[in-house]
């Protein structure tokens, strides 16, 4: 459906560079990184609101690079719904249909079904302006889809709400597609979003793709150190690789399988397995440590353990560190599977 070969754009602080990107018929991607990664550039040139310098995009088979947006059947929505603050939300859903002919795109059209798929049927004469950021966020959707358009692109749709409004856009947007079956391109900076709703991620680092694959691949075997950190990966070394054995500032860990290359290793938070007893268990990549501090942060809490000269990060749920009587100061053991001991 979607198709970017060599994609360049050039600004005068930023470029991205030579983006080659495959979006199927039908499919829900992210574009993930962090603030001024490129994601939203990507979003633009796909949309025609920013000039390419060069490479090409292609969009159901038709090379759409020098078509003005009108003519590309693509809708996007940013993250503040830009909607029109003079007019009623009728009058937004329906303001694109003077400017575009229907493209032919999968949609819950026409205008009576649209609205009420989208819950916001008793919005219709209400200014925009009255509306809560979960409502906006509706009815920017319904003028996006109002158009029929092949592609949908969402620039961080819910970064701006709280978390009730989050919780609810995030589930519709899950619904609409499965309903439409529309090609949907989403850019977000949240992991959590990504693995809710997509089924294929790239992650973009300075204008530059990192790392591309299904969003579980991306979580569970990332390609590089900085794709770890991204996804939560918070212990990440240099490490003297030997056979099956990591060394890491003294430490040894036994890994699941001698690797083919890499000089790093990485460990997720919540691999980890914490005991109170302080007790080392011999040939079992157990480590004895000292907690350092915690940080609740309301389900699940953070603790920095101190391991010889390292500063492991393990994420518990409040209720086990209450359990345990895990307190700063105190003795423990911890312990790693081979598999889950990632190496770069």
């Amino acid at each position: 459906m979607i198709r970017l070969e060599n994609l360049t754009v050039r600004l005068p602080a930023f470029s991205l560079k030579e983006i080659t990107l495959d979006i199927a018929p039908g499919e829900f991607f992210c574009l993930l990184g962090p603030t001024g990664s490129g994601k939203t550039l990507i979003l633009e040139s796909i949309a025609g609101l920013m000039p390419v310098a060069q490479g090409t995009i292609t969009i159901k088979g038709r090379d759409v690079t020098r078509l003005p947006p009108e003519k590309r059947g693509v809708s996007i929505v940013y993250q503040d719904s830009a909607l029109f603050p003079h007019l009623t939300v009728r009058d937004n859903i329906l303001y694109g249909l003077r400017y575009r002919k229907k493209t032919g795109g999968k949609t819950l059209a026409p205008y009576e079904m649209l609205i009420d798929h989208m819950g916001i049927t008793h919005l219709q004469g209400r200014s925009v302006t009255h509306l809560s950021g979960g409502e906006k966020q509706r009815v920017a959707l319904a003028r996006a889809l109002a158009v029929s358009p092949e592609v949908l692109l969402l620039d961080e749709p819910l970064s701006a709400l709280d978390p009730n409004f989050r919780e609810e856009i995030r589930e519709l947007l899950k619904t609409l597609h499965g309903d439409t079956g529309i090609t949907v391109l989403m850019v977000t900076h949240d992991f959590a979003e990504a693995h809710a709703l997509a089924q294929r991620a790239a992650l973009i680092r300075d204008g530059r793709i990192e790392q591309i694959g299904p969003v579980t691949e991306l979580f569970q075997r990332p390609a590089t150190p900085f794709v770890a950190d991204f996804v939560g990966m918070k212990n990440i070394f240099e490490a003297d690789i030997q056979g099956n054995v990591a060394r890491i500032n003294g430490l040894s860990l036994t890994l699941e399988e001698p690797p083919t290359w890499g000089k790093q290793v990485a460990i997720r938070p919540e691999n980890i397995r914490l005991e109170p007893s302080g007790a080392v268990e011999p040939g079992k990549n157990s480590l004895a440590g000292r907690i350092e501090g915690i940080s609740s942060n309301g389900l699940y809490a953070s603790l920095t353990v101190r391991v010889a000269g390292l500063r492991l990060a393990v994420l518990l749920p409040v209720s086990q560190v209450i359990e345990m009587g895990i307190t700063e100061g105190r003795p423990v053991s911890l312990s790693v599977a081979p598999a889950h001991i990632h190496v770069f």
